[in-house]
């Protein structure tokens, strides 16, 4: 194992607590593999940069040689996390749970070692606990602690909904580390209460409680502001095309860049630091050192070619206000087509139901801005190229 302060250097590294630290070093101090988890519930079928935050530190924890368990919360999902809602969640079924988390076991192991990596689902316990178990569960935790948390105690101060199920939610997650006997859990500090409801339910089941780390949530590129998320529309999602994550990465603050280095590159705290210097002093130009990040990033989830060309297309393109070498596609619009349509008829998509999606989902541009009217008219001269996803570049003839 990797002497103890190098370990606890990198394990703080980007983390906002770790509660209680000295039951860490304790625990670092016994010199055997620790059993590190953090769980995902697949809610949605793809991930996001802010979701790597955690699956960062999984593999940093996995570097230094302890056990890394990713948690898919298939049961919990159907339950729908209550953290941060100011109503009940609409409840998902089992097969859209299950299909979004084979999505998330092809996606993790981007970063994750799947040699090194235990993926488990909560189901495998919970399916089997019986009624009397549940009551046992539920008894070991009251209705005015649950109110202490934020989002239930502003619901029903303002007599807003909370359906009983939700009151399960953080007993289940809390109940996951006892069934998988956790030495440490990860966490954005919006699970704050429900990771420290399983350091209580290990105590109540006659175990050593976890080490609780939280990590902070990475805010969108949009705005810097408010957390990275879908509903949002300020996500950069790990399966998005390398030309769109690196254009993304290209747009964010560079107050911002920092953070992002800080909390997903996998360059050194010197390295990164050094770098900041350089910017500061007018060495290295931020948007150099933003390429950097981007390239980093992009390679990580399309590999280093792609990561070239990405960086390639955002300087021809945005730099030199040149037309891609990418654009291998020529096509003739002699009038006005509907969007959905031209993707089709190209065969960057299978039907104008999947155009839609792209189109919700970002994923079409023309002349380089997003397009996010479904209802879009692409008219030539005065538009030019159609952008759909990785490599899917058309340029509209000139004689057309």
């Amino acid at each position: 194992m990797i002497d103890l302060q190098t370990q606890l250097s990198l394990i703080q590294r980007g983390a906002v607590e770790i509660l209680p630290e000295e039951e860490l070093l304790a625990k670092l101090k016994k010199g055997r593999p620790l059993r590190v988890k953090a769980g995902f519930d697949p809610t949605a079928p793809d991930l996001h940069l802010g979701h790597t935050v955690l699956i960062q530190k999984m593999k940093q924890f996995q570097d230094l040689g302890h056990e890394v368990i990713f948690l898919i919360g298939d049961f919990t999902g159907m339950i729908g996390d209550p953290t941060g809602k100011s109503e009940t969640r609409k409840q998902l079924t089992s097969e859209e749970v299950t299909a979004n988390a084979d999505t998330y076991k092809a996606q993790i192991f981007k970063i994750l070692d799947p040699e090194k990596t235990v993926v488990e689902f909560n189901h495998r316990w919970m399916e089997k606990m019986d009624a009397g178990s549940m009551i046992t569960l539920a008894a070991k935790y009251t209705v005015a602690r649950m109110l202490e948390r934020d989002d239930f105690k502003q619901r029903y101060q303002t007599q807003q909904s909370i359906s009983i199920h939700e009151f399960l939610y953080p007993l289940i997650q809390g109940y996951d580390s006892v069934a998988l006997r956790a030495d440490v859990e990860l966490g954005g500090t919006d699970q704050r209460f429900n990771l420290l409801m399983g350091r209580e339910l290990q105590r109540e089941y006659g175990q050593e409680p976890q080490v609780v780390l939280t990590m902070p949530l990475l805010e969108g590129y949009t705005d810097g502001v408010q957390k990275m998320s879908k509903s949002l529309g300020n996500y950069i999602g790990i399966t998005e095309a390398p030309e769109e994550m690196f254009g993304k990465i290209m747009s964010i603050s560079d107050t911002l860049m920092w953070r992002y280095y800080e909390l997903l590159s996998d360059k050194d705290l010197n390295e990164i630091q050094r770098l900041r210097t350089q910017v500061k002093e007018g060495s290295l130009h931020p948007m150099e050192a933003k390429k950097s990040l981007g390239k980093e990033i992009v390679g990580r989830f399309h590999g280093a070619a792609a990561a070239d060309m990405a960086r390639e297309y955002f300087e021809t393109r945005f730099q030199k206000k040149a037309t891609p070498s990418l654009i291998r596609q020529h096509f003739s619009a002699p009038e006005p087509i509907w969007i959905c349509r031209l993707v089709v008829d190209l065969s960057f998509a299978k039907s104008t139901t999947e155009a839609r999606r792209l189109i919700s989902q970002g994923a079409v541009k023309v002349d380089g801005k997003v397009i996010k009217d479904v209802n879009f008219q692409f008219q030539h001269p005065a538009h030019n190229i159609l952008e759909v996803g990785k490599n899917r570049i058309a340029q509209a003839d000139k004689n057309s």
